[in-house]
């Protein structure tokens, strides 16, 4: 089963979307439930094999912007992966050339194009009050944050955080 997070259905759903194939994860795995970062990642690799172009990832985080309400939607536009800084990245370890390079430019990680479809979709669809863009801090969990850990995120540039 996919982690055991209340609230994740810990199931995989396929499917069609617009006529294009779609796999769906309602749950995953997670480094504070004791799973390695490499287990934590063997679905997305997993779904690159199955001929995967595309990941759009969701998620429940906490609002570090003070900009931000209860309930915005934000477009991912740039990280800060802090259990990296501490080395725990899934392309640590043998290196598989199916997944591409070991060493890899993070400046482009978020496609500029999809960021842009998403912003003009929510636009749309009438989201404007409640969608923003924002810097996405990732930490290791499952501990939410201190007051001060918060404005430290904050002054470092990060509008949410979660794990």
């Amino acid at each position: 089963m996919l982690g055991e997070v209340p609230g994740h259905a810990g199931r995989l759903v396929f499917g069609k979307l617009g006529g294009q194939d779609i796999v769906l994860m309602q749950g995953r795995f997670h480094t504070y439930e004791g799973y390695p970062i490499s287990t934590c990642a063997m679905p997305v690799r997993v779904f690159h094999l199955m001929g995967a172009h595309t990941l759009i990832v969701t998620n429940a985080s906490g609002g570090l912007n003070p900009a931000f309400n209860v309930g915005d939607l934000m477009v991912i536009k740039d990280q800060l992966y802090f259990p990296g800084f501490a080395g725990d990245n899934p392309l640590r370890g043998i290196n598989d050339d199916r997944f591409g390079p070991r060493f890899i430019a993070m400046s482009n990680a978020y496609d500029q194009k999809l960021l842009k479809l998403a912003l003009k979709v929510g636009n749309e669809l009438g989201f404007t009050s409640f969608m923003r863009e924002g810097v996405y801090t990732m930490l290791g969990g499952p501990s939410f944050e201190t007051i001060a850990e918060g404005r430290m995120l904050r002054l470092l540039g990060g509008d949410s955080t979660g794990e």
